[in-house]
Formats: structure tokens, C-alpha cells, sequence
């Protein structure tokens, strides 16, 4: 039987914890899910977190993580499902690199603003750096919510910073292919 006296700090804790961490976590969700689930998601995030508050951590920042990470195994599960946002993402860099050399020297001669470049990130660089950049979570609660060690995170978002950095600044790609289109510009 629980104790009475205790539902009152129980509901104060998750107030001002929903209060604390609601914004934040809708702007979260909304980056990684369609709009129009991005509420539900995040109901159901602060469902859970009420089903598991006995869980929650002491410190401000870790139990601002643990909402982050529930919420993030939420989203992870639902793609899992089916409805992964995005597949036609997927289906377009599929067709670019197989439009050839050719099409892969118009784009890096086009101009590359930052958010085309955020595209051709790989969905983990993209994870990473949105946890460190947008919710602005340190080593240990991003690595918290990715489930992983702080060292591990901060490696991931080394690479990541790396990978955004040749795509916004058109350096060339390991593969090569780059320097056999400045080649054949140069002979032309």
C-alpha cells in the first residue's frame, strides 16, 4: 500500500520536472519525428516518466537526460515499427550517388548551405550533434541518453563535428572521386 503523504511530493517532483523539461523535449521531438506526432510523443515520454519517477535521477542535469532518453528509445521504437521519417531522405541520397561523377562535381561546385550538409550527415553524426548543439546536454547525460559512455560519446561527436565540417566546406571525400572530377575539369 503506498503512503499518502508521499503523492503530493510525488506530483510536485513531476510538475516541476515536466515544467523544467517540456519545451526543450517538444523541440527535441520535433526534430527527429513528424509534426503532427511530436505532441503524442512527447505525452507518451512524460506518461512513462510518471510510471517510472521512483527512477529518477537526484541531479537536475542526469534527470533531464533520463527524460531524453526515454523519449529518444520512444522514438527509436516507433521507427522500428515502420514509420521511419526518413525514408525518402534515404531514397534521394540513394539517387544522388548514383547519378555518377558528373552530378557529384555540380553539387560540389554548387553552393552547400549548412542544412543541405546537416542532410548528407549519417542519422548517428546527426544525433549526436543535436544532442550536444540543440539541447545542449554535456558528454555524460548525451552519452546517458545514447547509452553509452561519456569517452564513446565525445569520440562520436569528434566525428561527427569532422564529417559536417568537409560537407559544409566542400573538402574533398575519402573515396577519391573528387579528385578525378578536378582532373578531368583541368584536362577539359
Amino acid at each position: 500500500m503506498s503512503d499518502p503523504s508521499r503523492a503530493p511530493d510525488r506530483e510536485h517532483i513531476f510538475r516541476s520536472l515536466y515544467e523544467a523539461v517540456y519545451a526543450d523535449l517538444l523541440r527535441f521531438v520535433q526534430r527527429r519525428a513528424a509534426p503532427d506526432l511530436a505532441d503524442d510523443v512527447v505525452a507518451d515520454a512524460f506518461l512513462v516518466v510518471w510510471r517510472r519517477l521512483d527512477e529518477l535521477p537526484r541531479e537536475h542535469e542526469d534527470a533531464r537526460a533520463w527524460v531524453f532518453g526515454i523519449t529518444r528509445n520512444m522514438l527509436l521504437n516507433e521507427r522500428r515499427g515502420g514509420q521511419r521519417r526518413r525514408a525518402l531522405g534515404v531514397r534521394l541520397a540513394d539517387a544522388t550517388t548514383q547519378r555518377g561523377v558528373e552530378a557529384e562535381a555540380d553539387l560540389v561546385v554548387s553552393a552547400v548551405d549548412l542544412r543541405k550538409a546537416w542532410a548528407l550527415l549519417s542519422e548517428i553524426h546527426q544525433e549526436v550533434l543535436g544532442l550536444a548543439v540543440f539541447e545542449g546536454l554535456r558528454a555524460p547525460q548525451a552519452a546517458a541518453v545514447l547509452g553509452i559512455s561519456p569517452v564513446a560519446f565525445r569520440l562520436r561527436l569528434s566525428r561527427a563535428r569532422r564529417a559536417l565540417r568537409l560537407r559544409f566546406d566542400h573538402l574533398p571525400q575519402p573515396s577519391g572521386t573528387s579528385a578525378a572530377v578536378t582532373e578531368r575539369t583541368t584536362t577539359s
